[in-house]
């Protein structure tokens, strides 16, 4: 129960934990065992009775992956409504992992750091992979440690065998998830009772008490020492370990493993734990969709590509270059709507790719394309609809290298119409970042001539463009292909008025 202050933050008035382990079994099974559908009921009411107590005005209830994957899922979801008048709102991993990401966000400052954000619960692990705070990656791993658990901690303490069992999978479902990571994370933030239970072993190893697990800083190197330890400890000798939860003795082995594994492949070797999690990421949320009940009152928001401007600037995007891209192509766009039928709602679709195609800098230069798609994926780029963003995303994913094809999954979820216009967008915006190939932003404007499998391209430059001209004419090959024109390219210099 929190109140919410004046500056956006929120006071905690009470707070209540229970363990039920709702997914006990069900990675077995397929289904909810009863007894920890009742047990969580059973809490879920307790709980409930102590928020109508404090009278408060909003109240969200989630679940994550025990209830997203059982069979009797639902059953669970419509016994608390019926039960306790508990509306549970079931949410997909996307949202799971953004919850804890709106936490990390509030809480630590991102800039110039290459992070990875973490959060282990019981039945899966959601990684957010972020560059100077803005996400390049999101997957859902179903690595949680009651389900590795349950599958791999069969001996007790872990034989060999089975320690390489589990680790096997992780590192394979890590490696199918994840691929090559697009940057080596610099600092690992994680949540959840893992990473709350290590820090506190941790701080009792060092200073003899546990005091808080809030923002506790691990290394690399001791995360590998501790989960030895608990490797080789049996169960009972386990609860007894200060710092660790006797309620959490016999999965948290496979709970540090994941975490181990996970700094291994990302090249991480300091981890910080956010003991605040999904919970304060629902909090906050709420917090903001409370503070925008009256938009009336605020002053006018910036037009989308404004917004997709400052996105822009965010990823340290050179500005000129690419305002010079974006109306080169837009002055393409327009000279060739008519004849070619382009949609109007095209341009803007082109402009925002064009003043974003080389975000993907933020990471490394030799895959920014690629690394541009994700970047607007997963951005904050409001006053565009989820399709919108998606197309944008493949322009910018196709302005250099590889034509798009079906076998990309970014362009096969597209459908005919969508992937014939991301070719043109796409071949539209090489033309035009060829046309500024030194930056220099030599060519003033430009118009064009068509005719039955051709187009002619008039460039006007107060100083010879050869380099431009020349780097557009190597780029040409997408536009060509998804115009069924030659291109040609011709240098004028501008006329000047009296």
């Amino acid at each position: 129960m929190a109140e919410v202050q004046p500056d956006g933050t929120y006071r905690v008035l009470d707070e209540d934990r229970e363990m039920t382990r709702l997914g006990r079994g069900l990675y077995r099974e397929g289904r909810l065992g009863d007894a920890p559908m009742q047990q969580s009921l059973q809490a879920l009411g307790r709980m409930k009775a102590i928020a109508d107590g404090y009278g408060v005005a909003e109240l969200r209830t989630i679940a994550t992956a025990a209830v997203r994957e059982a069979a009797n899922g639902r059953d669970f979801v419509s016994e608390a409504w019926r039960r306790h008048r508990v509306r549970l709102e079931v949410v997909p991993a996307e949202e799971e992992a953004r919850l804890a990401f709106r936490s990390v966000t509030r809480h630590y400052d991102l800039d110039d750091q290459l992070t990875a954000i973490v959060d282990i619960g019981g039945g899966s692990t959601e990684v957010i992979l972020a560059a100077g705070g803005l996400v390049e990656q999101v997957v859902s791993l179903p690595l949680g440690a009651v389900r590795l658990a349950e599958r791999y901690c069969k001996s007790d303490p872990l034989r060999q065998k089975h320690w390489k069992a589990l680790r096997r999978t992780i590192d394979q479902t890590i490696e199918d998830a994840i691929g090559k990571p697009p940057f080596a994370a610099e600092v690992m933030i994680g949540s959840g009772g893992t990473f709350t239970n290590l820090a506190e072993m941790a701080q009792a190893e060092r200073d003899g008490k546990v005091t808080t697990a809030r923002d506790y800083q691990l290394s690399r190197a001791e995360i590998t020492r501790l989960l030895a330890r608990l490797t080789e400890t049996p169960l009972d000798a386990r609860r007894q370990i200060q710092g660790l939860n006797p309620q959490r003795a016999d999965i948290i082995v496979a709970g540090v493993a994941v975490i181990a594994r996970l700094t291994r492949w990302l090249g991480t070797q300091r981890v910080l734990v956010n003991d605040r999690g999904v919970r304060d990421g629902v909090l906050l949320s709420m917090i903001d969709d409370l503070s925008g009940v009256a938009p009336a009152s605020r002053a006018q928001p910036p037009d989308r590509l404004e917004l997709a401007r400052r996105f822009a600037r965010k990823c340290r995007s050179n500005e000129r270059h690419c305002e010079q891209v974006a109306r080169l192509a837009v002055e393409l766009f327009d000279a060739l709507r008519d004849a070619y039928a382009l949609p109007p709602t095209g341009a803007d679709i082109l402009r925002a790719a064009a003043l974003l195609h080389d975000i993907g800098y933020l990471i490394n230069h030799e895959r920014h394309h690629k690394h541009a798609y994700h970047l607007i994926m997963h951005g904050d780029l409001r006053g565009f609809s989820a399709r919108e963003i998606e197309l944008i995303a493949n322009v910018a994913r196709y302005h250099r290298r590889a034509f798009p094809k079906k076998s990309h999954p970014n362009f096969a979820r597209l459908d005919r119409g969508e992937r014939r216009l991301v070719r043109r967008l796409a071949g539209i915006l090489r033309v035009a970042d060829g046309l500024d190939r030194t930056h220099g932003q030599v060519v003033e404007r430009l118009r064009c001539r068509m005719g039955d499998g051709w187009v002619r391209v008039h460039t006007a430059a107060a100083r010879d463009p050869s380099i431009e001209l020349e780097d557009t004419k190597r780029k040409a090959g997408l536009f060509e292909r998804a115009f069924k024109s030659d291109l040609d390219l011709v240098w004028s210099r501008p006329k000047r008025r009296n």
